[in-house]
């Protein structure tokens, strides 16, 4: 019977699986080393062959801190060496992260969206003059282009400037100015124009695809 055979169910778990089995046993062996003379001789040749087994992160900022944190990782924090870098905290790398908190954001208009409630806060912080009514336009004509995404019917521009009066707690009001949003043909047509341009682009590379293939099966029958 074969006595040096050796099964996964007996060996140590490995730490860090992406160096495998011949990295951990060589940091199991530098810490039996007696003398801290060999014990650093050999973990700097362990890091070179860490460092080989990820040649695509030479060019990473402290790649070699890098390393050196997780050679004592697989040590178990117990490798007596002279460490260029500060030695890790076992604690502290073990402690789990604040949770975050999940942005919890119910807009007034749903079809409007998060982001044109941003707009209108950054409306909001500029003087008044020229320059914010013409971002409280820009701002109403994106409105009146999501309102018919999700409605396709028409839409009063007095609904645009309701819904903008309301969200801008009634800083921007764009009722009182003679001026008027763009026209809903307009919006919409943009839409589409977009969205056929794409299809026929592709309905030509579908075409040249089959042609070319037309094209060889003629040759291969001549």
């Amino acid at each position: 019977m074969i006595s040096s055979l050796e099964y996964n169910t007996e060996r140590n778990q490995l730490v860090i699986p992406e160096y495998g089995r011949h990295i951990q046993k060589l940091v199991e062996h530098c810490k039996t080393l007696e003398t801290k003379e060999e014990r650093n001789r050999m973990a700097t040749a362990i890091i070179g062959v860490m460092g080989n087994l990820n040649p695509h992160l030479r060019d990473v900022a402290d790649f070699q801190h890098k390393l050196w944190d997780q050679l004592f990782v697989i040590a178990g924090f117990d490798l007596d060496v002279d460490s260029p870098y500060p030695i890790p905290d076992k604690e502290e790398l073990a402690a789990r992260p604040k949770k975050m908190a999940y942005p919890q954001k119910r807009p007034r208009y749903r079809f409007y969206g998060n982001n044109i409630q941003g707009m209108i806060n950054v409306a909001l912080g500029w003087e008044k003059g020229e320059k914010r009514e013409a971002l409280a336009y820009i701002i109403a004509n994106h409105m009146k282009k999501s309102f018919l995404n999700w409605n396709k019917d028409s839409v009063d521009d007095s609904v645009i400037f309701k819904h903008l009066f309301e969200l801008s707690d009634g800083e921007i009001n764009l009722a009182a100015k003679e001026e008027d949003l763009l026209e809903s043909k307009a919006l919409i047509y943009r839409n589409t124009s977009t969205n056929r341009s794409r299809s026929n682009s592709n309905k030509r590379q579908h075409t040249k695809k089959n042609g070319r293939g037309n094209t060889n099966n003629r040759r291969r029958r001549n």
